[in-house]
């Protein structure tokens, strides 16, 4: 087995993982207090890679853009939270979804109207242009390692505040049972709209990490918001612990699956018929993986403590 192949693949399985883990976390929020079902949560993935591309323009600066489009995505968050989700908060889990995949409709209009059917690539700065070796003979990117970084300390950063702060007491209480503290004198309403917020920034964050490398795209958070629910469900609901965890272990499943799993398939079958099967199973791992989660510990690998 090439060592450098292995190392290189498992950055960037790690670099999947923490990205997953920015939109999971939001995700696991907004699911594990309010129970509601946000399909549209992946917008706002979408809407911080847009958003930070037009302020990197505007600045002349990556690092300036996506310190300025951060607060611009939480507004975006706050507004979408006032005008269309209060008012399912009540309703059931199919309203939920019926409403937030016409929210998608919407913002991927909206998208276009604004920044046109193209994508838009994010240039970078000069000091993250460049390679950095990691091990003897093994070099990599340093904006994939400063992604690893951020998310990885972002994840720290989460673990703090909902285990250590007032406000993650407040989330904590409110996930266990959000009437007694609306009864205490908690603004529950106004505990709500930060939450949705606070989600839409940590996807709306990890749409700015990655444009630089994918570009800004129309419908770019359909495909992550899906990986992002079997991170959930991987993870345990309402887990911040596992969402961290099966983000992590599904982003080097999907990663090395699809470098090595032609090589495994080789051992028992012919080179053809490896090639052949192994990109479709790879693409089908992490579902497997799902489906053998919900079959055993339906409640999840982590699911949060509940008295």
């Amino acid at each position: 087995m090439d060592a450098v192949l292995l190392v290189t693949q498992f950055l960037n399985g790690m670099q999947l993982g923490v990205l997953l883990f920015l939109v999971a976390s939001g995700l696991t929020l907004v699911f594990g207090i309010m129970d509601f079902v946000n399909l549209a949560h992946g917008a706002f993935y979408m809407v911080g890679a847009f958003v930070c591309a037009s302020l990197t323009f505007w600045t002349g600066s990556f690092l300036l853009g996506v310190l300025l489009a951060l607060p611009v995505v939480a507004l975006v968050g706050i507004v979408t939270e006032v005008i269309a989700v209060r008012t399912l908060y009540p309703r059931d889990h199919l309203d939920h979804v019926l409403a937030t995949f016409g929210l998608i409709l919407i913002f991927d209009e909206l998208a276009h109207l604004i920044w046109g059917p193209a994508g838009i690539a994010i240039p970078l700065p000069v000091f993250l242009r460049g390679w950095i070796e990691i091990l003897p003979g093994i070099v990599f990117p340093v904006y994939r390692l400063l992604i690893i970084g951020s998310g990885l300390a972002i994840a720290a950063g989460l673990y703090y505040v909902v285990s250590h702060t007032r406000l993650g007491m407040l989330i904590r209480a409110g996930a266990s049972n959000r009437t007694m503290i609306g009864a205490l004198g908690v603004d529950v309403q106004t505990l709500f709209t930060l939450v949705f917020a606070l989600g839409a920034v940590l996807a709306g964050f990890a749409g700015m990490l990655i444009a630089p490398i994918s570009e800004a795209s129309i419908g770019m958070g359909n495909d992550i918001i899906i990986m992002a629910f079997v991170v959930i469900i991987v993870g345990g609901i309402g887990s911040m612990k596992g969402a961290f965890i099966a983000a992590l272990l599904i982003g080097l499943i999907d990663t090395l699956g699809r470098s090595y799993l032609d090589d495994l398939f080789r051992l028992f079958m012919g080179g053809e018929a490896a090639e052949t099967s192994a990109p479709a199973i790879s693409a089908m791992l992490i579902y497997i993986l799902m489906a053998g989660v919900l079959a055993v510990r339906p409640q999840g690998l982590f699911p949060p403590k509940v008295r």
